[in-house]
């Protein structure tokens, strides 16, 4: 049996055990609609249902949907419309197809005739998904069983994960490469893409390709078409998909030989490989991310940065001013994948270590999650201000920070799985070293 298949069975007795568990009979999942822009004929670009993508390698295909019953092969019903207008999804191939009952269907409310059947149906999708007689209901209690179990990725899971890795490896280098000759941001991207083998529309998310100040803006979104006088340190934040399974990459580097920001880079390095050796079974997730709080502390007092104790700098919040943000969240068929913050099965909450706001992932590790470690250093200007006007100030290094300013910050990021026994498995690590 391939992976693909044993994955399929995993889905398929999961499934069952939670539509019993909830009392239902079987669960249809809607892949989407293509949603259009008010008041205009031009679609926003589709995003299919994690749930039915999770089942199958399929990520651009509205208007299809899948039938799960106990004791039955999936039922995909797959929409493939004469169309002249836009090129119509293939004929279906792949090992997916001898997996699955195949319906193929031209007319999207032709699938209502093929989904109706006996028995109380769990029916995931979005409101807009509505068929005749098939509207989402979106049963929390299956959701919770589902979005719970979906954490621990399977060994299927995991080859598509490692292989978005391996796609977006050799496209940071291009990214790199392009850098250092003095590309601007847009330029840098399309040489992203054009070694990642993707547009746009294939990306997870959306780039985040940032030039010297434009590093200290955590989700920048634009990509400047002008070449800045000089480049000083490039932060670029990118993925790739692979069967609809995401990695999620961040890299910054540097040019020029400054001293001060290239030691900072080195000590960021040397963290985050040591907060990756933290992803163990067991761990609570919210300790890596108050770990990496106190490395930060001992960066920056070991910098120069600020003239305090590491535990002052962690106890007066002046940390969190420096890394806004969490440690990182689980990743896979979503790059913030659902579940982070979910105590059990119920849907439970496991709640942020106070003053922490964005974490994005609060649970225990357990072997096959896959989470990513970012930890990051930044000089913004709206924390500045706040600094400058605490307590904390007076300790603040702030000729240096000015300096460290113009490069706007730095966060490494890689993608790591944890594992039943020993140490983690760094994907993104391994992706490059097979450069």
């Amino acid at each position: 049996m391939n992976s693909y298949a044993q994955h399929l069975t995993l889905l398929q007795t999961q499934a069952e055990a939670a539509l019993a568990r909830c009392g239902f009979d079987a669960m249809l999942i809607a892949s989407g609609i293509e949603k259009y822009a008010f008041l205009d004929d031009r679609p926003y670009l589709f995003q299919t249902n994690p749930h039915f993508k999770h089942w199958l390698p399929l990520s651009s295909h509205p208007n299809s949907w899948l039938l799960v019953r106990p004791g039955h092969k999936p039922r995909v019903v797959y929409y493939q419309p004469d169309d002249y207008w836009h090129v119509p999804p293939s004929a279906p191939t792949g090992e997916w197809v001898e997996q699955v009952e195949l319906i193929i269907i031209s007319r999207a409310e032709d699938a209502a005739a093929h989904l109706k059947v006996p028995g109380r149906l769990a029916i995931i999708g979005e409101a807009d998904a509505a068929l005749d007689g098939v509207v989402p209901n979106n049963p929390p209690d299956l959701l919770n069983l589902l979005h719970y179990q979906r954490a621990r990725k399977n060994g299927y899971e995991l080859e598509q994960m490692r292989a978005a890795s391996r796609r977006a490896a050799p496209a940071h280098l291009a990214a790199r490469d392009a850098f250092l000759a003095g590309a601007s941001e847009a330029e840098i991207h399309r040489a992203y893409l054009t070694a990642a083998g993707h547009t746009d529309r294939d990306l997870p998310y959306g780039n985040i390709v940032a030039l010297n100040e434009h590093c200290a803006v955590l989700h920048y979104q634009y990509q400047d078409l002008q070449r800045p006088a000089e480049s000083r340190s490039f932060l670029i934040d990118a993925g790739a998909q692979v069967n609809g399974y995401a990695s999620d990459i961040t890299r910054t580097w540097s040019q020029g030989g400054d001293a001060e920001f290239d030691s900072l880079l080195a000590a960021m390095e040397q963290a985050q490989l040591a907060l990756v050796d933290e992803v163990r079974d067991g761990v609570d997730y919210r300790d890596i991310h108050l770990s990496t709080h106190r490395h930060i502390a001992s960066i920056l007092q070991a910098q120069g940065i600020v003239k305090m104790s590491a535990e002052a700098l962690v106890e007066q919040g002046v940390t969190s001013i420096f890394m806004p943000h969490g440690i990182g969240h689980l990743l896979g068929l979503q790059v913030h994948d659902i579940g982070g913050f979910m105590a059990d099965e119920s849907g439970a909450v496991a709640p942020k270590p106070e003053g922490h706001p964005y974490l994005r992932l609060t649970r225990k590790l357990q072997a096959g999650m896959v989470v990513t470690i970012e930890p990051g250093l930044y000089f913004i200007p709206t924390l500045l201000r706040q600094l400058r006007a605490s307590p904390a100030a007076a300790a603040v290094n702030w000729p240096l920070v000015e300096h460290l300013s113009r490069f706007g910050g730095i966060r490494i990021e890689d993608d790591v799985v944890c594992r039943a026994e020993g140490g983690p498995e760094n994907m993104t690590r391994d992706a490059f070293s097979a450069l």
